[in-house]
């Protein structure tokens, strides 16, 4: 296991003697806890209690003392043991759907879910970290995406002041405080192509136990999936179909893009995990992924110059309408009624959305600066709902302030993509990253216009994951790029061409 967490430290992050130490007494430590966490949690299950926390709740603290531990030695592979296990949490989740369930989903019982509470260690050990950096002299790598991504939280959290109830509004402040601090992480922490792959490479990880786990349902004859209208939708290890197909159209976006780049081991790799997604995310019948999916596959088919890829794609198109159970109809009865057992009827979803967003939008009048609060329009409207439209809901929840900042962060993800594709040769891996980022920026845009996105932690994560892995790309060329003192970015000269004779 050490020399394992040694392959994932970078070079001016190897441990001290004060870090041996520290590391070897937290692991004394982590086994007093993680003992005390199985009896407590076997007891529980072993007893057969109605309490889902006294089950999940010991084996998260257990494990939080160890990822304390790791954060503490190896920062590195912290952070990528954390982007490969995020995708597998919300399995563990205490509370509901986010949205549309107020009554369940309150500050207390959300900050609970085991998702939030590693996301709250990751932000103090990071905060931790990027000021132990500065102090030993390494200025911090920015860039206008990192800028932007601050300026959302502040005004997200300046909007805390008109919220009611504030704490719903400050735990949602942190959820994307989480995401902007997983960009500022990673982009000090890829400053060459051996992390560069090592993040790809925990991204793609966090693939293997939602895809095996979906399989592994549908093998048994229960998958895990929900009923809305007469459509049977997969939802993964997520709570909510539109979250697993969210999280899948980012992974294939960027497969996508990854695969004509990497060596012949790792697309033999590659293939199976893009295919399950591609067949999952089908399955989990949410239009505003596949449609923003299809157009990041197109947009990269076309930076790389992939014609077959857009032959290719049409086909599968066709045939996945045709074979597919229920997503030709899904497409095609947009006025059919959808209804969550057990819940109201939503009739036409894009009738329902254009009358909730007239329904949502006067909320700002009250304070159309700063915003009624950070995840407030649920608890304001009849319907209890989220907008289904982050820009209607940047504005009513944070703002002219943080509608602008919204906008940024949109307007920098694609800028950041497009540098690197022009930094970059075409063929090469890191035109691959670029390609990849732009995808996945624009399946981000387009969601946002009909979905909730924007404190979608467990997709954002990773759409933050590839924009770092961009600006790497971006930025490798420029001089002391990674802002490491003493360290430049050293490129050998080519050599004089010795003049021909006349």
């Amino acid at each position: 296991m050490t020399g394992l967490l040694n392959a994932y430290q970078p070079a001016h992050e190897r441990p001290t003697l004060l870090a041996r130490v520290t590391s070897n007494a937290a692991i004394g430590l982590f086994a007093v806890v993680a003992g005390v966490a199985a009896i407590i949690s076997g007891m529980s299950l072993g007893l057969g209690g109605e309490d889902k926390r006294m089950v999940v709740l010991p084996l998260v603290a257990a494990a939080g003392v160890a990822l304390a531990a790791l954060a503490l030695t190896r920062f590195a592979a912290f952070t990528l043991l954390l982007l490969g296990a995020r995708a597998s949490l919300d399995l563990f989740k205490l509370s509901g759907a986010s949205a549309g369930n107020t009554a369940t989903n309150s500050a207390a019982v959300r900050g609970m879910d085991p998702s939030s509470l590693l996301g709250v260690l990751f932000l103090v050990a990071s905060c931790l970290w990027l000021i132990a950096q500065y102090s030993s002299g390494r200025r911090l790598r920015g860039s206008a995406l990192r800028t932007a991504l601050i300026a959302f939280v502040a005004a997200g959290a300046v909007s805390v002041i008109g919220a009611h109830p504030p704490q719903a509004a400050m735990l949602e402040v942190l959820r994307i405080l989480s995401v902007a601090m997983m960009f500022v992480v990673l982009q000090q922490l890829i400053t060459g192509r051996d992390m560069l792959m090592k993040t790809l490479y925990a991204a793609y990880a966090s693939l293997v136990f939602p895809l095996g786990y979906t399989v592994f349902g549908l093998l048994a004859g229960s998958p895990a999936s929900e009923v809305k209208g007469s459509f049977v939708r997969l939802t993964g290890p997520f709570a909510q179909s539109n979250t697993f197909a969210r999280y899948l159209a980012f992974m294939i976006v960027f497969g996508v893009a990854l695969y004509p780049t990497v060596s012949r081991r790792l697309r033999m790799m590659l293939l199976p995990l893009l295919g399950l997604s591609t067949v999952f995310l089908l399955l989990t019948l949410t239009r505003s992924a596949i449609l923003s999916a299809v157009v990041g596959i197109v947009a990269v088919a076309l930076v790389q110059g992939r014609k077959r890829l857009l032959v290719g794609f049409a086909v599968g198109a066709l045939l996945a309408a045709a074979l597919v159970p229920g997503l030709g109809t899904r497409f095609a009865t947009l006025s059919a009624g959808e209804q969550v057992v057990g819940g109201p009827e939503t009739g036409n979803s894009l009738e329902w959305r254009l009358n909730y967003w007239t329904e949502v939008l006067p909320l700002a009048n009250s304070n159309p600066v700063t915003g009624i609060g950070l995840n407030m329009t649920q608890y304001q409207t009849n319907a209890a709902k989220q907008p289904h439209n982050d820009f209607i809901r940047a504005y009513v929840e944070t703002g002219l302030l943080g509608l602008g900042a919204y906008l940024a962060v949109h307007f920098c993800l694609i800028r950041n993509a497009i540098l690197a594709i022009q930094r970059s040769a075409r063929g090469s891996l890191e035109h691959g990253v670029a390609a990849g980022a732009l995808g996945c920026a624009l399946v981000f845009l387009l969601a946002s216009l009909a979905a909730n996105m924007m404190s979608n932690v467990v997709s954002l994560w990773y759409l933050v994951a590839f924009s770092a892995a961009a600006s790497y790309v971006a930025q490798r060329g420029q001089p002391d790029a990674f802002g490491l003192e003493g360290q430049r970015d050293v490129r050998p000269e080519p050599a004089p061409v010795e003049a021909t004779r006349g």
